[in-house]
């Protein structure tokens, strides 16, 4: 099965997180598909905390990704740029 899942990268204490679609039995650190985007969690207030693809998103979840629930929750809670900026 193909999920959209986080994979850890930056330093000890200073995560940084890439948005990868994987193959779930590979190891969470390891060979991915795709990159999807980001998460930041210590990103300060000018920073940039989550950049998501929405168009690859939506592809992968299309043919049958399915995201973990962390990134089911990060993609909820985030506020969806592209829309507001549509309105505008």
């Amino acid at each position: 099965m193909v999920v959209i899942r986080l994979s850890r990268g930056g330093a000890k204490a200073r995560p940084f997180f890439n948005i990868v679609v994987a193959d779930k039995r590979v190891r969470r650190d390891g060979r991915f598909i795709e990159r999807l985007g980001f998460y930041n969690p210590l990103a300060k207030d000018g920073e940039e905390k989550l950049r998501v693809a929405q168009d690859r998103l939506n592809y992968w979840k299309g043919v049958g990704a399915q995201a973990s629930p962390t990134v089911e929750r990060l993609l909820k809670d985030a506020p969806v740029a592209a829309p507001a900026a549509a309105a505008a």
